[in-house]
């Protein structure tokens, strides 16, 4: 199957080149922790090589509980992205809960990102393909990944085939995902962009009183895993203090674990490719 490739800004997005990194903390806290974590991942890629998109949430509109924090909102949100974007020359990208959040958001990111648990939203993801831009869709972790190609569709029957699809694990009964690997391979077939989100493959979901569990040390593991398989990219979910993030530090990698993770899966990448 031939492999599409997908541009953002100055470098390409495709399951046989290099893969590229898409990191953040899970959610804008403020501008200044936003701009901190950006600038040190940014500087990290650039030391091991990689490429670098920004990734953190204006609104988590689907947490566990009502008492959980949603983020700066949207406006905010876009002003610290737009920032990112242009003071430290960066490509960004952010979830979309609605279609009407797309259009707004697709003025300022580079890629737009479509939470898992509305994955199949048909309008959300036809209004996402209307804007032109690069849509990454989280595969719902009710979605097996031979039937992947029916969400890309929906993207492609807006004329766009800028489409990438993110594993982030399967239910495996109640409070737990697991990632199946035999599943990116199988995703490669429709010759889309594969990326592998090794923060939310760790979660526990909803297993805590008011937030999702999860079990950050075996981030490293599932990374090597999905690198080994091919994929063209890597979602980690990075903080500088995981312990008192406010939204999944439990899933997040720790910043100055990052720079040896890099390493190590750009020499697996390297013999796989």
């Amino acid at each position: 199957m031939k492999q599409s490739v997908i541009n953002i800004k100055d470098f390409k997005i495709s399951n046989n080149l290099p893969f590229i990194l898409i990191a953040g903390p899970d959610s804008i806290e403020s501008e200044e922790h936003a701009l901190l974590v950006a600038s040190e991942i940014k500087r990290i890629t650039a030391e091991v090589g990689v490429h670098y998109i920004f990734k953190a949430s204006y609104d988590k509109a689907n947490r566990t509980s009502i008492k959980s924090f949603r983020g700066v909102g949207l406006e905010k949100g876009m002003r610290i992205l737009q920032k990112i974007k242009s003071e430290l020359d960066l490509p960004v990208t952010t979830d979309a809960h609605s279609s009407q959040e797309v259009l707004q958001i697709g003025k300022v990111v580079d890629l737009i990102q479509i939470p898992a648990l509305l994955s199949r939203q048909t309008d959300l993801l036809v209004t996402a393909g209307v804007t032109g831009k690069p849509v990454n869709i989280k595969k719902g972790q009710f979605i097996a990944p031979q039937n992947v190609d029916k969400i890309i569709q929906k993207i492609q029957s807006t004329g766009n085939n800028q489409a990438m699809i993110t594993e982030r694990g399967t239910t495996f009964g109640y409070n737990d995902v697991v990632t199946d690997m035999r599943g990116l391979e199988i995703m490669k077939r429709f010759g889309f962009p594969v990326i592998f989100d090794a923060a939310h493959t760790v979660q526990f979901p909803s297993v805590l009183k008011e937030n999702s569990g999860g079990d950050r040390t075996l981030i490293s593991t599932l990374a090597r895993a999905a690198v080994g398989v091919g994929v063209a990219g890597v979602f980690i979910e990075v903080h500088n203090d995981p312990d008192n993030a406010p939204v999944d530090g439990l899933n997040s990698l720790n910043l100055k674990d990052l720079k040896k993770l890099l390493i190590t899966l750009k020499k697996i990448d390297e013999c796989v490719k």
